[in-house]
């Protein structure tokens, strides 16, 4: 059946994702599933105060313990701090310069925030490690907790914008505060490293084995090529695991220390005091329009709270660079801060900055339509950047190279049946219910790190092996990319097999983030396949005796052209083909969502009964991939505005470091989501591709609380801040009446 199948095209064809038959059957390997001879065990002293000084450390004789370890002993090894890499500073991005202090591994005098590493005690078993890190007596010296900028830009043009406020029919201002999540990987971080014979080997939750490499070679002092890290199956991500954490290193060097191989498992608890955070985004925004509705002017002022150490400023400048959307604004200003404060550093998280500010210029958006009597579908066609505009160059420089939003925001529209909405409404309010409806544009800056190789080698036996850089942390990449190579070699997907997640074998490489890992990936899958069939098009002349030239590669065969005389792509031998491009060109992937809700006003408690999302990435590999990625991003959206929050009181104590208090969105909190996909190729990538993993988180916010505000519209709501809980609802309703 294969064998008949081999001229079909794979691009396109939504194919089942063929890992899920091994994970799904148990037969995944995480790196918490690993044991070796001679392991032991390190678990991680944390501190419990936001921000103090270490007077001393004292730990007192314990059963199975063969090393206490603090960042004294860390400094007198020469252990450094953690380097601070944005991700590859891009030319199509708003720049950030700053002042950032070091991430120590492990800190040696001060904390700052609640869960910072003070020590790591290694032992024969985990439960000796912990109960024997229990007994550690850390004394402190409290101190208060403080916040201070680190960065501070202003772009646009401050005149224009002022000059078109003045002269507006209409100003519409917002002030909000994005609430801090956590990506909550289902895989808790876990560590094994191994040194042996002046080299350390580093198995972890990594979704970047190549960065992590170059990491611990600087953190440990070592050269890139004493450090192989491997990451098997990865449980999760959404951006968490993408930097590099203590804990990493703190293994390697604990192995080295005692001489043997090193396991650091952290519990939920500690995941969440030490797992990068994201979001928690204060923006105050306003919007100048004119008498019909047209947008004249934008400004903002961003402030990002990047925790304690700089982990990224990704968020920020990507979040400002597109705070404008998909509407064409003449004249713009923005203002972007980042503060370092005692709590856990922040970072990107899926769709890094972009749900935040697709989320502001939405609600501005509703916001405007309400106050000043505009539809609330009108006046965004109106200002739309129509298709005839592109390529679109954006009033903070980007250049949004091709797409059609009104189409796509008239399918979501359609999709969601906005016509038919008030019967729906009306039949909700005989029950007691208040429904609404909203809607949110949404535009993608996906860039990431400009690097990506790919490897191919064609074996005799029948099988393709691909050797990449990206890493899946649950996309389908066994699959997709196995669609993609072989419809370069007019073969199965079933006889690709995808190399990825260790630095040995996969040298060069960018992870997996801002929706790159196809976008990256099917290019230099290209190049190489390319070049692999340039070495058969040689070997399979030399065999047929013709010149090279004469020869073709045409549904898996090298044929004499004109001739019968051929020979399969697997009778040539085994070739090779070794593809590796650098880029910074962005991709602008765009959509549009469309949410409804019912709202109980005895409880507050807000469902969420319809969610529709129409994403365009350019072109679908694996359509039913990239619905399901869609699914996760819109369940990660909602859960965002409704339930999600990282809670911090005013001592820098974590209010909400178990699940019993950070709530998740579960599958009776959503509804039977509906996704469409528009495929307009993009014009900046040889394959017409954008990214396609993001769209169903961007402009979830924006739809959840314009539809919460339309539903409470008729009792005089006019917003609820995110995440809006039954509590803040209820609030907002007794304060109406």
């Amino acid at each position: 059946m294969k064998t008949a199948q081999r001229q079909k095209k794979w691009i396109g064809q939504a194919l089942a994702r063929k890992e899920d038959d091994r994970l799904l059957s148990g037969k995944g390997s995480f790196t918490d599933d690993l044991s070796v001879p001679g392991m032991v065990h390190a678990c991680i002293v944390r501190s419990p105060h936001a921000h103090a000084r270490i007077r001393g450390i004292h730990a007192a004789a314990a059963p199975g313990v063969l090393a206490v370890l603090t960042g004294k002993d860390a400094l007198a090894d020469g252990l450094k701090p953690i380097p601070f890499r944005p991700i590859s500073p891009n030319p199509h991005e708003v720049p950030l310069k700053g002042a950032f202090p070091p991430f120590p591994v492990l800190t040696a005098d001060t904390v700052r925030f609640v869960g910072e590493a003070v020590a790591v005690v290694v032992a024969e078993t985990r439960g000796q490690a912990r109960d024997a890190a229990e007994r550690v007596e850390v004394d402190y010296e409290p101190l208060d907790t403080v916040s201070e900028t680190c960065v501070d830009i202003e772009v646009g043009d401050a005149a224009a914008v002022a000059a078109a406020f003045a002269g507006a029919a209409h100003v519409v201002r917002f002030e909000t505060q994005l609430n801090r999540v956590t990506g909550m990987p289902m895989e808790p971080r876990a560590t094994l490293a191994a040194y042996e014979q002046g080299r350390y080997t580093v198995q972890t939750t990594s979704a970047w084995v190549q960065r992590h490499r170059a990491d611990l070679a600087v953190v440990l002092g070592v050269p890139e090529d004493a450090i192989r890290v491997v990451t098997r199956d990865l449980g999760g991500s959404y951006g968490t695991r993408n930097n590099f954490y203590p804990e990493y290193a703190l293994a390697a060097w604990a192995a080295k220390r005692v001489g043997r191989p090193v396991k650091c498992l952290l519990d939920r608890h500690e995941c969440f005091l030490s797992d990068d955070h994201s979001r928690d985004l204060a923006v105050q925004a306003e919007l100048a329009l004119d008498r019909d509705g047209r947008f004249l002017a934008f400004r903002t002022d961003n402030t990002s709270n990047l925790g304690a150490y700089a982990i990224s400023t990704v968020p920020l400048s990507k979040g400002i660079g597109v705070s404008t959307s998909v509407y064409h604004l003449p004249a713009v200003a923005a203002r972007g801060r980042a503060v370092l404060s005692n709590t856990t550093p922040t970072s990107s998280y899926r769709a890094a900055g972009r749900p935040e500010v697709m989320y502001v210029i939405e609600r501005l958006i509703d916001l405007a339509a309400r106050r000043h009597g505009f539809d609330r579908l009108q006046i965004r066609r109106r200002n739309l950047v129509p298709s005839s505009a592109m390529p679109y160059r954006n009033p903070f420089g980007l250049v949004y190279d091709s797409g059609d939003y009104v189409a796509v925001q008239e399918r979501a529209a359609r999709a969601a049946d906005w016509a038919g909405f008030e019967k729906r409404r009306a039949a909700a309010s005989t029950r007691g219910r208040y429904r609404g409806i909203g809607i949110a544009n949404y535009i993608e800056l996906n860039t990431g790190a400009p690097r990506e190789e790919a490897r191919v080698t064609v074996h005799p036996e029948g099988r393709i092996d691909l050797v990449l850089g990206t890493l899946s942390s649950g996309q389908g990449h066994e699959t997709a990319f196995a669609q993609f190579l072989a419809d370069c070699f007019s073969v199965d997907p079933w006889q690709v097999r995808l190399l990825a997640g260790d630095s040995d074998v996969a040298k060069l490489g960018g992870g997996t983030h801002s929706g790159r890992s196809m976008r990256m990936g099917a290019a230099v899958m290209r190049g190489a396949a390319d070049r692999a069939i340039e070495a058969g098009r040689t070997v399979a002349a030399e065999r047929l005796e013709a010149a090279a030239a004469d020869i073709e590669f045409v549904a898996g065969r090298f044929t004499v052209k004109g001739t019968d005389r051929s020979l399969g792509l697997f009778e040539v031998g085994v070739l090779t083909g070794v593809y590796d491009e650098s880029t910074s060109l962005p991709s602008f992937a765009y959509g549009c969502a469309v949410c409804e809700v019912e709202v109980d006003p005895e409880t507050g408690v807000v469902q969420v009964v319809a969610h529709t999302n129409v994403d365009d990435c350019g072109r679908a590999i694996n359509p039913l991939i990239l619905h399901g990625q869609a699914h996760g991003g819109m369940a990660a959206g909602i859960g965002q505005a409704l339930l999600e929050l990282c809670a911090y009181d005013d001592s820098g104590q974590l209010q909400s470091a178990t699940l019993m208090d950070y709530a998740l969105p579960r599958a009776a909190d959503l509804p039977m989501f509906a996704t469409e996909i528009s495929e307009i190729p993009s014009t900046t990538h040889p394959l017409g591709l954008r990214g396609g993993g993001e769209g169903g988180t961007t402009p979830a916010l924006g739809a959840v609380a314009n539809a919460i505000a339309d539903a409470l519209a008729p009792l005089g709501v006019e917003h609820v801040e995110l995440p809006a809980t039954p509590e803040r609802v209820w609030r907002a309703l007794s304060r109406a009446r």
